[in-house]
Formats: structure tokens, C-alpha cells, sequence
């Protein structure tokens, strides 16, 4: 039988007749299509576990951080398994929020874990957090179209060289953009973009003083950059443009490139899914110049426990079932090696299997052994984290900074009058937060 998002506790027959009471485990799960494809698995783990039924709460990204974010706070209890990525997990670690996961069997291997993936969700060498899919970014690109237009791509690209390709292959009569970048306003949308970017001209989000640097050249260079780019060589609704959207636009032929996650590459390797298969290349995600910084961000989504919770034994059971090794075969089987979920374990990138089945494989490993989010960008800084901010306060300024930006590429605010709002924005949130003493 195939659980889906059903409410309510079912009975059990034991041995002796008697309703036995289901343990009922509640995940919280972002609807990506890994974790849609991991809920369609768990006959497998209920086979194992009769005793135990799923309650699934599936939700779009924006909406599941709130509601998560809102139970975990207040110890709400609402959920036994939640998904976050590796910029709650040192956080609401720290706080006390989560539970640590040392009881996921010696069958899970955490030694098996990609090292910046293991350390992403560690909080003081202890585990807080399973990885079921780790992440860079790199740059994919259109080969066939780079043959026809005499372009070839170099082993490093740049910015500049991004751009340069961008407006040649660029035919917006004939629907076909040059580039598409994230755009829509969020945290986790244009400013996971633009930090990166931002990383390797140069630009810092603060100050060893805590206070905004929107204000420095860096800055004005990458979001300059950033907007012409958008207007010139991307869609006319860029700005309403994320992830989802663009990877849709890239598949369909609609892009000759797009700078993203390394996740993507596996729905582009799917002739069910991609009319480019076959067409892509990879490459690093552009630096700018000689500095040396690639940008390439490190994000994880994982399965962690709440605090709050009753149920962590068998909470720990299916985190284990779900992000052990095993797991990568249960989805081969089921739909494939180029399924298998990418980023977090190194017996996958060992599989001779999904090294052919996955030609992407060896760009998305090296692009997470390269990030560096403890240094993410060319100037020291007082934080860690590639394409975030990593303090709490970063949620809210970011998504209220994406959407400053988002205005001035739809051309509602000058790049200069932009990057004025944030600062001014971000330096009022961060005083109020007592970073910055009140002058």
C-alpha cells in the first residue's frame, strides 16, 4: 500500500487480536521532486515497519519554512521529521532546537558522507541533520548551440565571457534567451544567485563591524552587472523567474545558458523530461577576473528531528531508511541511477553505474569539494556561508533585500537607488538585532 499526505492514526492486529496503536510519524517535506519520488518509495520502509504509519505534509518551499520555522520556535510539536537545509541546521542547533542523530544504525555509515556535506550538517561534531541530496552550482550550457555560433567554453569561464556569450546567443524573436539567472525575489532565489556572484566580484555582506557594504563598489559592480545581464540577454519577466521556472525554460530550449544548481542536471539528462538531452555541457560557476572565487555555493537538504518531538526512535529509523547508502539503490531501481540523490555520499560517486548514467556526476562533485563556505568570499569577512548569511537574522534581510533587487530588474529603481534601500534596510535590521550599537 502507498501512504500519501492522510491525517489520523490507524490500528495495528497483534498476535493476540488486540488493536495495537500506530506510532504515527509527521514529516514536513518540501515539494521537490527527490522528496516527492522518496514518499513514493516508502512501501518500502512500511514493509519494514508496519508499525509504524507516515503522515505527509508536502508543501512548497516558502510556505514549509514558515510553518517550520513557526513550530520549531514556539516547541510547537506539530512535526516529528522536518526537511531544512544546512542554513538552519548549526543555528537551530545551537538553540537547542533539534535533536542530535546518533542512533541511525551502523548500516547508514556516516563516515560515507561527503566531508563538506557531513560538516554542512554537524554542530559541534555531533550530527543534527541527514543529507538527502547535497548541492553546488555550475554553469550549464547549450554545447550544440556554442558549436553553430564559434563559441567554445572555457575550462574557467567568467563573468565577462558569460556575458559576452549571452548577448551572441541571444534571439528573442525566436524565443531563445541567452541566459537565464534566478530573478524572483527570496532568500533562497535571486539572493542565493547574487551572493554568489557577488562572492567572486569582490563584495561582502557586512563588515567585520557588522554593518552593510552595499554601499562599496563591489557591489555596484555585480548588481550593474547583474540587471544588464538580465535585460539584455534573459526573459522580459526575469524578475518572477526562480529555480523551478528557469529550469523549465532551460529543458524546453529556451535558454542557451543558466548558472544554478548542480541538482538540475539530472532532469536535463531525462529524455522524459528534457528536450536538450544529449546538448548540455558543464562547466564552473563564472568567477570574475583573476580573484579566484568561483562562487559556487554548498546547500543541502536534509531530515532533521525537532526538539519537540516524542517519537525520535522512530524518527531516527526512517532518516536512516531514507539517507542511508542503501537508499541510492532503492531509486536506481525505481527510476534510474541519474535519479539516484546526488551530493551526499562518496559510494555514489565510487558506482560505476551512476558515473555513466550521470554525466554530470564529476562536475557536481568537484563544485562542492571546492566551495568554501568558510571563506566564502575574496575579502575576509565575520561569516560563514556561500550563498547565505549564516545568522538567523539573514531569513528576513534577505528576502526583503531580493526584493529591492528584483524591483530594479523590472527597471521600478535604479541599480544605485536599489543598492541605497538595502543598505539603509539591512543596516536598521542589523542595529535593531544589536549588532550594530544605535548611534
Amino acid at each position: 500500500m502507498r501512504f500519501s499526505a492522510v491525517l489520523g492514526v490507524v490500528a495495528l492486529i497483534g498476535a493476540t487480536g488486540a488493536a495495537l496503536p500506530a506510532e504515527v510519524l509527521t514529516i514536513a517535506a518540501v515539494d521537490n521532486a527527490d522528496m516527492i519520488r522518496m514518499q513514493e518509495l516508502t512501501d518500502d520502509f512500511v514493509a519494514h515497519n508496519p508499525e509504524i504509519h507516515l503522515n505527509w505534509v508536502i508543501l512548497e518551499e516558502s510556505v514549509l519554512r514558515q510553518k517550520i520555522a513557526t513550530d520549531i520556535e514556539t516547541h510547537g510539536g506539530q512535526f516529528d521529521i522536518i526537511t531544512i537545509g544546512n542554513y538552519e541546521v548549526p543555528i537551530w542547533a545551537r538553540q537547542g532546537w533539534l535533536k542530535p542523530l546518533d542512533n541511525l544504525g551502523a548500516a547508514y555509515d556516516e563516515d560515507d558522507l561527503l566531508p563538506p556535506i557531513r560538516k554542512a550538517v554537524s554542530y559541534n561534531g555531533r550530527l543534527y541533520a541527514s543529507p538527502f541530496y547535497g548541492e553546488s552550482a555550475m554553469l550549464m550550457y547549450r554545447a550544440d548551440l556554442f558549436r553553430q555560433a564559434g563559441l567554445e567554453m572555457p575550462p574557467s569561464p567568467t563573468w565577462t565571457f558569460v556575458r559576452e556569450a549571452a548577448l551572441k546567443l541571444t534571439d528573442k524573436a525566436a524565443g531563445r534567451y541567452g541566459i537565464c539567472l534566478r530573478g524572483k525575489a527570496g532568500w533562497g532565489e535571486n539572493m542565493a544567485l547574487l551572493t554568489a556572484a557577488a562572492n567572486s566580484f569582490g563584495a561582502r555582506w557586512f563588515d567585520f563591524s557588522w554593518r552593510p557594504e552595499f554601499d562599496t563598489p563591489e557591489w555596484q559592480q555585480t548588481l550593474a552587472f547583474y540587471v544588464s545581464l538580465m535585460q539584455a540577454a534573459g526573459p522580459p519577466d526575469a524578475a518572477f523567474y526562480g529555480y523551478h521556472e528557469n529550469l523549465d525554460l532551460f529543458r524546453t530550449g529556451k535558454c542557451a545558458m543558466w548558472a544554478d544548481s548542480t541538482v538540475a542536471a539530472s532532469t536535463l539528462s531525462d529524455p522524459k523530461t528534457s528536450d536538450v538531452v544529449g546538448r548540455v555541457g558543464y562547466a564552473p560557476f563564472p568567477t570574475y577576473g583573476t580573484l579566484g572565487n568561483h562562487g559556487n555555493w554548498l546547500w543541502t537538504w536534509n531530515l532533521a528531528i525537532p526538539a519537540s518531538t516524542t517519537k525520535a526512535g522512530p524518527a531516527q529509523r526512517f532518516i536512516a531508511w531514507a539517507t542511508d547508502r542503501e537508499y541510492a539503490d532503492l531509486v536506481a531501481a525505481h527510476a534510474g541511477w541519474t535519479y539516484a540523490p546526488p551530493g551526499t555520499r562518496v559510494s555514489l560517486y565510487n558506482n560505476p553505474g551512476y558515473r555513466s548514467a550521470a554525466p554530470f556526476s564529476g562536475h557536481t562533485l568537484t563544485a562542492i569539494n571546492t566551495a568554501n563556505p568558510e571563506q566564502p568570499t575574496v575579502k575576509p569577512a565575520p561569516y560563514t556561508g556561500s550563498q547565505f548569511v549564516a545568522i538567523p537574522e539573514f531569513q528576513h534581510i534577505g528576502n526583503a533585500v531580493g526584493q529591492i533587487f528584483a524591483a530594479a530588474v523590472v527597471g521600478q529603481m535604479s541599480v544605485k537607488e536599489a543598492l541605497a534601500a538595502a543598505n539603509e534596510m539591512t543596516l536598521r535590521e542589523m542595529t535593531r538585532a544589536g549588532y550594530i550599537a544605535p548611534r
